[in-house]
């Protein structure tokens, strides 16, 4: 089906590629089953915290056309899923575009991708870049940060390209939680991932974040559980190298849990109750506030 053969074992290297998947293929369960987990076995946990964030934040509305971003991995692939059933089964009338981006990928993961795909029966509008050259050309030792941006702005273009007004992404509740640290930690700004933002360089474009509440041990279980195969590292350019920032704050995060099993929630609830009263200084559409700006003399 992909190349790859079925006498590989999970978890096993695709040669050059610096990139784990989860093989081989015969383990997946029928499509039928799979679909039908999600608002079943998974209903809690998945199902029901992707309507909550698609009604807490309004994330797709009457008519909208929504460009789903599919990478190949475990997190754009259920959320792909969960489009196509809120689609089939939802009240609300809307379109969806499928797309995914080879920005230079080895040839297997772009095969494994499309195989993957073609069995989940997501119709993909698969499209090229050269962004891994590019970033290994002018961004050798810190390449995520500019991938990230590249990637996303091919994502926008290719979504106003077919007509659509919302970007839909991956991102689910604990890279949340990392940013939000990531932040505050090594940046020294409290700042965290939104659920939904307008583009400001695409006009019409929203992007929204439908995972938000959903947690990655979930959506790792429901993978493994469905026999499912994602790409879990496709880069070619920093596939040597450390992970950097985010893998320190998962570290310290693990540390957390050890001594309070509500550190994560607590961390996702903090954006959600900024004290203003009690902030030193802020900032807001790029203007710096004080809290002495509109501190009152007794």
């Amino acid at each position: 089906m992909s190349g790859h053969g079925d006498n590989k074992k999970p978890g096993s290297k695709i040669a050059g590629s610096g990139c784990e998947v989860l093989l081989p293929f015969h383990e997946r369960k029928p499509l039928k089953e799979i679909a039908k987990s999600i608002i079943t076995t998974y209903r809690p946990a998945i199902w029901s915290r992707f309507m909550k964030a698609v009604r807490d934040y309004r994330l797709v509305d009457e008519g909208d056309k929504i460009a789903v971003a599919v990478s190949g991995g475990k997190d754009s692939t259920l959320m792909a899923k969960l489009f196509q059933e809120l689609h089939l089964h939802g009240k609300v009338k809307f379109q969806l575009e499928f797309i995914a981006m080879d920005p230079g990928y080895h040839p297997s993961i772009r095969q494994l991708l499309t195989a993957n795909c073609n069995y989940l029966e997501i119709p993909l509008h698969l499209f090229e870049s050269r962004i891994f050259d590019i970033v290994d050309a002018v961004a050798r030792d810190y390449p995520c940060y500019m991938c990230a941006k590249m990637r996303r702005g091919a994502l926008y273009a290719k979504a106003q390209e077919l007509g659509c007004n919302k970007l839909a992404l991956g991102h689910h509740y604990n890279d949340v939680i990392e940013t939000t640290l990531l932040n505050l930690l090594y940046a020294g700004s409290f700042k965290t991932m939104l659920p939904k933002l307008k583009s400001l360089n695409f006009a019409g474009l929203e992007l929204i974040r439908p995972l938000y509440y959903i947690e990655e041990e979930t959506i790792t279980d429901f993978t493994k559980k469905n026999g499912l195969q994602p790409i879990n590292c496709a880069c070619t350019v920093a596939a040597h190298k450390t992970a950097g920032k985010r893998s320190e704050i998962k570290e310290i995060i693990r540390g957390l849990k050890k001594n309070s099993k509500g550190a994560e929630k607590s961390i996702f609830r903090a954006a959600h109750n900024v004290q203003l009263d009690c902030i030193v200084g802020w900032q807001e559409k790029g203007k710096k506030y004080s809290y002495l700006d509109f501190y009152e003399v007794e």
